[in-house]
This record gives C-alpha cells, structure tokens and sequence, in this order.
C-alpha cells in the first residue's frame, strides 16, 4: 500500500537531483502537497539493507539543518543526552519508535532483513549524528515523538500549517544567533 504517485517520484526526483530508491511511501507532505519526507523499504531494491527509514527530501530543510549541524547543534544536543535522564529516555523511546515503524514496513513488503536489527538511525539512542535524519522522523511520526527532531524543526522556525517548497522561509526569533539567517 503505497501513496507513491508517479508525480511525487517526479518532485522527490527534482529535490534530490536523482531517483529515489526503495521507496515505500510518502511520510509528510508539506501543506502543498508535496512530498517532504519518505519512507523507505528496510532493503533496497539491489539488496542493500537500509536502516535510515526516514530520508527527508525537501531541499530547503535540507540546507538549514546543514547550517544546524555546522554550527554545533548536534553537539550541543549529545552533551544534553549525558545530562538530561528525561531526554534520554524520550530519545531511547524515539528510538523504540523507529524500530517499530521500520518493522511494520518490513512485514508489510516482506522484508527480513537481520543486518541492521536494533539499529535505527541519526545516531539514536545514544549519540546525535544526523539531524536530518532526527526531523525526517518527527515530520514523518508526528509531534511528540523524537524530541530531538521535534527541537530541530522548532530551531528552524518549521510550521506545519506554512509552505517550505517556496517563498520566504518563516525563520524564529534568534536564528541569527544560530547563523541561520
């Protein structure tokens, strides 16, 4: 069961700069209705197992939470992770979370794919690696669900209810601090 199109393989083409493989459906679509984030089979289609269940597509997105990481927000997130017993069990569950989404794809497709059991991605549970991935997952699963990805979109001023694909980006109050502006 895939909400797929052809013309959102067309849009995730134009975003990416090239096809996207292993594509199970679309996880969040932006208010226009483009495609933001997809979800991913647990194993590409030459076989690869592929354990980033949530690749976030949107360009613009792309290029802040690249800003992000470059200047020390993931950093400044794994020292949290040491210090912050709530939010390191937020994140374990965040974690739990993907695992689950990612086995319910693979039962759905057929999947048995026992290289990356117990692996989610972006770093979790224990260290930030990859914002991007973090965001994808909390567009895709909704609010309240990976903290981290939940912080990551609120640092970048991301509105749910506004269009990214185009026009002014709606940016918070202290992005410049952030060097976002």
């Amino acid at each position: 069961m895939s909400n797929f199109s052809d013309a959102d393989a067309a849009v995730v083409t134009a975003q990416l700069g090239r096809p996207a493989r292993g594509v199970h459906a679309v996880g969040y679509r932006c208010v226009c209705g483009k495609p933001l984030v997809i979800t991913t089979e647990p194993r590409l289609p030459n076989g690869t197992p592929f354990p980033t269940t949530y690749y976030l597509t949107a360009p613009r997105i792309s290029s802040r939470i690249g800003t992000l990481e470059g200047n020390g927000v993931m950093r400044l997130m794994q020292d949290r992770l040491g210090t912050d017993p709530q939010l390191a069990s937020d994140y374990r569950a965040a974690h739990d979370a993907y695992l689950a989404d990612r086995a319910a794809i693979a039962a759905e497709g057929g999947f048995d794919v026992p290289e990356i059991e117990g692996i989610s991605a972006g770093g979790m549970p224990d260290r930030v690696k990859c914002l991007h991935v973090l965001a994808g997952h909390a567009l895709a699963a909704g609010p309240g669900v990976n903290p981290l990805g939940d912080e990551t979109l609120a640092l970048l001023g991301f509105d749910r209810a506004v269009c990214v694909c185009e026009g002014p980006w709606p940016w918070p109050e202290g992005s410049r601090e952030l060097g976002l502006e």
